[in-house]
């Protein structure tokens, strides 16, 4: 994509776009909050696709906002928000979002502007950002068409949702769950890069509308299996239990079937870089980590790695056997556990919570791949923990839980 095919917009139109960058900075959430509202009354049938405990968090309408603002910032060079594209269109496509979706979007997101905005969103605005939206729209069409073509040409590969039968369901923790899943045609099915997930639409009774969630593949691809582990979100004073997970937990068994969607995500291990590896992980963000770390065991066997987990305590750590049985049996790998409130006879390195000079005593060097994964305030700490100890930017990996959020702040 060019900078020229990329714009497309005459300079008029780029202007007025860039006029509206900071009514979007101070009113781009509530726009897209009011976008939501308005979509799901003219069109409920998007109720299948949209997570809708992330609407009633605010957690969705505050990523739309933070997409739409980084567009018109950009608008004289959409080039800049590719790798951003890319990503949001890799849960698109594990979400099968379709084109004929981005005209609905369209449409209702004038809608909220004009309705939000009032007398401001003249009509010379309203173009203009139809204009845009247009072409913003093609570039994440184009970006999708090629990622269902690609998934399409791997073998065993499919687009939509695929059933596969559970073949096992296994307790980690007092909250961690795992599921192993196979095809339940028997068919062939394709492997994935560690730390990628799927998606799994749950069809449940009493429910007026399907549930997407997406789950990290928790175990090393080129198995027979794909396996989730999935965390029970009990309710809490601010938040109502999670639908899925609950049902994932408490209705779902060996035997039964659960339609998901082909592999994807652009977080995933780098199995060329030989540096040093460090796996960091809080709660149930193991499960990427473990996918990691069993890889890079059978590819890199002489890859230094540090692998650190950070629970409340043992009774919230899962997988502790599978990661202790790997570091006794590989010299170069090192564990550290991290507990924030261990109970009477566990077993741990650190006492309450990762901080700055004990990461800086265990890790070898700064000069080394980080790959971390957790709750949004664990991510925004280790961030500002190996900023601290100098790893530079290209070195920090991470995968965020839900919509897209900036930890970097």
């Amino acid at each position: 994509m060019t900078t020229e095919t990329a714009t497309g917009l005459d300079q008029k139109t780029r202007d007025i776009i860039k006029a509206t960058v900071p009514v979007l900075e101070e009113h781009g959430t509530a726009i897209t909050k009011r976008f939501y509202q308005m979509m799901f009354e003219n069109h409920p049938e998007l109720k299948h696709i949209f997570n809708q405990t992330n609407q009633r968090k605010g957690d969705q309408p505050k990523a739309l906002a933070n997409t739409v603002y980084a567009a018109a910032v950009h608008i004289d060079n959409l080039e800049a928000i590719v790798p951003v594209v890319k990503q949001i269109a890799q849960k698109h496509r594990s979400l099968n979002i379709k084109p004929e979706h981005y005209p609905i979007v369209g449409e209702n997101l004038l809608l909220a502007i004009k309705d939000v905005l009032g007398d401001a969103a003249t009509d010379e605005i309203i173009d203009a950002w139809a204009k845009a939206y247009g072409v913003i729209a093609d570039v994440f069409i184009s970006v999708e068409a090629e990622m269902y073509d690609e998934v399409k040409e791997t073998p065993g590969g499919w687009v939509d949702y695929r059933n596969f039968k559970v073949i096992k369901k296994e307790v980690e923790s007092d909250v961690i769950t795992s599921f192993y899943l196979q095809p339940e045609d028997g068919e062939a099915f394709p492997s994935y890069r560690a730390g990628q997930y799927i998606t799994v639409k749950a069809v449940i009774d009493g429910e007026a509308y399907n549930h997407l969630r997406q789950y990290s593949l928790s175990a090393a691809p080129g198995g027979d299996f794909y396996r989730i582990s999935v965390k029970r979100e009990d309710a809490a004073l601010d938040q109502p239990k999670g639908v899925v997970s609950s049902f994932l937990h408490e209705h779902v068994n060996e035997g039964d079937i659960l339609p998901i969607s082909a592999p994807a995500g652009d977080f995933f291990l780098d199995v060329e870089d030989t540096r040093p590896l460090a796996l960091i992980s809080g709660g149930v963000g193991l499960t990427p980590m473990i996918s990691m770390l069993e890889t890079a065991i059978k590819e890199q066997p002489e890859r230094e790695i540090i692998y650190i987990h950070a629970a409340q305590s043992s009774k919230f750590h899962s997988m502790k056997d599978r990661v202790e049985e790997i570091a006794g049996q590989n010299n170069h790998v090192k564990s550290y556990t991290v507990y924030d409130s261990p109970s009477e006879g566990d077993s741990f390195d650190k006492a309450g919570r990762i901080d700055d000079e004990w990461l800086a005593s265990i890790l070898p060097t700064n000069d080394a791949a980080f790959y971390f994964c957790g709750p949004k305030g664990f991510m925004r700490a280790m961030y500002q923990h190996l900023k601290a100890y100098q790893v530079n930017d290209t070195d920090i990996h991470f995968e965020i839980f839900g919509p897209s959020d900036d930890i970097t702040k």
